[in-house]
C-alpha cells in the first residue's frame, strides 16, 4: 500500500510541478497505449489517435521550448521533430492503406 501512496503522490507532485510537461508526458504515454493495442488488432482508429496523440504532443514540445527554453533544449526539439517525422509517415501509411 505504500508503494501506491508513494507512486499517487509522485503523480501529484509531478502534475502541479510542471503541468504542461506532465500533459505531454500523458499524452505520450496514451500514444504508445494506442500504437501497442494497435499491433494486436490491426484496427485503424487506435492507429489515428495514437499519431495523433504524437503530433499533439511534439508540436506542445516545440511551442513551450520556444517560449520557455530548458536547458536540455537540444535533446527536446530533436525527439520532438523525430516524432513529428514518424507521426507523418504514419498518416501517410494509413492514407496509402485506405
Amino acid at each position: 500500500m505504500r508503494f501506491w501512496h508513494f507512486w499517487f503522490n509522485s503523480f501529484i507532485l509531478s502534475s502541479q510541478y510542471n503541468p504542461p510537461r506532465f500533459i505531454e508526458m500523458v499524452m505520450v504515454l496514451l500514444a504508445l497505449v494506442m500504437l501497442m493495442i494497435w499491433t494486436f488488432t490491426p484496427a485503424a482508429p487506435f492507429m489515428i489517435l495514437g499519431w495523433s496523440f504524437i503530433v499533439g504532443a511534439s508540436i506542445s514540445i516545440l511551442v513551450r521550448e520556444a517560449i520557455a527554453p530548458t536547458p536540455e533544449i537540444r535533446i527536446n526539439q530533436i525527439a520532438a521533430l523525430f516524432f513529428l517525422i514518424l507521426s507523418f509517415y504514419g498518416f501517410a501509411y494509413i492514407l496509402q492503406t485506405l
